[in-house]
């Protein structure tokens, strides 16, 4: 089985190839650097490493063509962006996405996986729900607007008859995490982590990286053509999750919700603050706003694909005792350097 794999390079990527190659399958990934940290570890897994872009379509063609399997999985995930990150986020997320899907009809590929999230179905009330819910929520992020629009493409060429299923992650967990959640977690490890939070109801089903990867690569294997698969982990709440990292050593155990309001005018003029000191702006408005219930049932992926992710319990202390791990390995110990995901090669 040849497969044509996208954002193999990123944090879910790295854990993609890997479930695909345990497979036995041929991975060949899209790269824009060859010589990257991550391009080199993805070749080192055993992945053939392609030089292209997801937002130029050509650049694509000669890695795709002949594969039986396209995954869909390149993206940005990124919080309080300014200007010109949105204009990268939507060729990422958006141009990008229509760029491969229509690729992939062209080629007639037998069998496509676009990544989505379920951002693109919003907030959902406290109550679970599954792939049949309709968004009832004006966006909360600049992100979750582009994830939204990257899914109505998907949708647009499932009708258009491409062979294509789509996936739906909910906030993915793990180890050396590039989202907002990963900065916040590394400042917990590091002693940082204020006792200052908010939302403290808000109920996320938390998904560890390599049980998403195992629940992409089963939707690859079996899922069926035309469907939505919802791959999302046990729900917890935020006061819930923030109790269980305090079993772990790191930050302040006591908390402070602040009022959602009063967090999004604190955090306003710390967006700049971070970008100046090479951080993205993981402490801002945009994080407060996409606090909301993000509550779904993954029984489908569960009953159709066999798919079983551990615990959110577990998938959490797997996480922190990773960071705990790779805080022991830093080989740079300035407090930027800390809480920056650490490179393939760079520990």
């Amino acid at each position: 089985m040849k497969v044509f794999l996208t954002g193999g390079t990123g944090f879910i990527g790295q854990a993609l190839t890997r479930a695909l190659l345990a497979r036995q399958w041929q991975v060949i990934a899209l790269v824009r650097n060859p010589n990257s940290p991550q391009a080199r570890s993805l070749a080192a897994m055993g992945a053939r490493c392609l030089l292209g872009d997801v937002t130029n379509r050509e650049s694509m063609r000669a890695a795709m063509t002949g594969a039986d399997i396209v995954i869909h999985n390149a993206g940005m995930y990124e919080y309080g962006v300014d200007t010109a990150a949105r204009q990268r986020m939507y060729a990422a997320n958006v141009s990008a996405t229509e760029n491969v899907l229509s690729l992939a009809l062209e080629l007639n590929i037998p069998r496509s996986i676009h990544v989505s999230s379920v951002a693109y179905f919003g907030a959902t009330g406290t109550a679970a729900v599954d792939e049949t819910y309709q968004r009832q929520s004006p966006y909360s992020s600049y992100y979750e607007q582009t994830k939204a629009e990257a899914h109505i493409i998907a949708q647009g060429y499932q009708q258009r008859g491409l062979p294509l299923i789509i996936v739906c992650p909910s906030q993915v967990i793990g180890a050396n995490d590039h989202s907002t959640f990963g900065y916040f977690q590394r400042l917990y490890v590091n002693g940082l982590l204020t006792p200052v939070a908010w939302a403290a109801d808000a109920i996320s089903g938390f998904v560890y990286v390599d049980d998403l990867a195992e629940g992409i690569a089963l939707a690859a294997e079996k899922g069926r053509l035309g469907e939505t698969y919802l791959l999302t982990g046990e729900p917890m709440n935020r006061r819930d999750m923030l109790n269980l990292w305090s079993t772990r050593p790191g930050g302040f155990k006591r908390r402070v919700y602040l009022p959602s309001g009063l967090a999004k005018l604190l955090f306003a003029p710390l967006e700049p603050l971070q970008r100046m000191i090479g951080l993205p702006a993981f402490i801002s408005r945009e994080a407060v706003t996409a606090s909301t219930h993000l509550h779904f049932s993954n029984a489908k992926a569960r009953r159709e694909l066999g798919w079983q992710p551990r615990p959110a319990r577990d998938a959490w202390i797997a996480t922190l005792d990773g960071e705990i791990e790779l805080l022991r390995q830093r080989k740079q110990r300035g407090l930027v350097s800390r809480l920056k995901p650490i490179e393939p090669d760079a520990r």
